[in-house]
């Protein structure tokens, strides 16, 4: 490696960025190599140490439990779902009508898939303002603050998909209004609303697209961004009030 790229390397190392995401660095030493093995997420989940305070109970520790809860609970609804339903123009209205008076509780099992999305959305949003009020963002845990930033996007992405799969005029009339909205925005807008909807309008190609991404995509992605999220839970732990009133006297400059 040149001189020059050997600095911009070892000063990229030494950002706060990099610290955040590759918490034991990296270096040619064994020790190193082997910190890199231990802490990989795709050979490790658990960590192989765990903070006491990070498993202990609290009385909103379950925010995130119950979160993960329902995301399980519409991938178990989710599938047999998917068994009742085609993704094209004429039939999908046609198997919401039949997952409601035809198919042996179908009822039940679509408003189990529709509340829990409901509750996901709300309980994602209840996590993201306690960790926040917190303060469970500092260092050394913005990587993962990040991480779920991107999960309560892509929640809120899934809930959008979503809405446009039982073909009403309820479905249709909200993903037009919110279409129309995308497309407001300056530039790229227009482009963005076509690439969504297959087209100019709402019509069988965005529901194909809504689909895909609502079943597979979208749900593959947060899977993903789960395991990362539970690993870096492990790892850098929960934060405790002592260690917040800490964080909070760096922040106040001393007269």
């Amino acid at each position: 490696m040149m001189p020059a790229m050997e600095g911009y390397w070892n000063q990229l190392r030494r950002t706060r960025v990099w610290k955040s995401v590759f918490r034991s660095g990296t270096g040619t030493s064994n020790l190193h190599r082997s910190q890199v093995v231990q802490q990989s997420i795709f050979l490790h989940l658990l960590a192989v140490k765990v903070r006491k305070r990070a498993i202990s109970f609290r009385v909103t520790w379950y925010l995130g439990t119950l979160s993960t809860a329902t995301f399980a609970i519409l991938v178990i609804t989710g599938i047999p779902l998917m068994l009742y339903y085609h993704p094209s123009a004429p039939q999908a209205y046609a198997d919401m009508k039949d997952l409601q008076f035809v198919v042996t509780a179908g009822v039940f099992l679509r408003n189990l898939h529709r509340w829990s999305a409901h509750a996901m959305v709300l309980l994602v949003f209840a996590h993201m303002f306690k960790v926040f009020y917190r303060g469970a963002y500092r260092t050394p845990r913005e990587f993962n603050w990040v991480v779920g930033v991107i999960l309560l996007t892509l929640t809120l992405f899934l809930s959008y998909t979503g809405y446009l799969l039982p073909w009403d005029q309820l479905a249709f009339w909200a993903i037009t209004v919110g279409s129309n909205l995308l497309s407001a925005v300056p530039l790229v807008g227009e482009k963005v609303r076509f690439l969504m909807l297959g087209g100019h309008t709402v019509n069988a190609n965005a529901l194909l697209r809504f689909y895909v991404l609502h079943c597979v995509i979208l749900p593959a992605v947060a899977v993903m961004f789960l395991a990362i999220h539970f690993w870096r839970i492990r790892k850098d732990g929960g934060i405790h009030t002592g260690e917040l009133k800490a964080a909070v006297k760096e922040d106040i400059p001393h007269a």
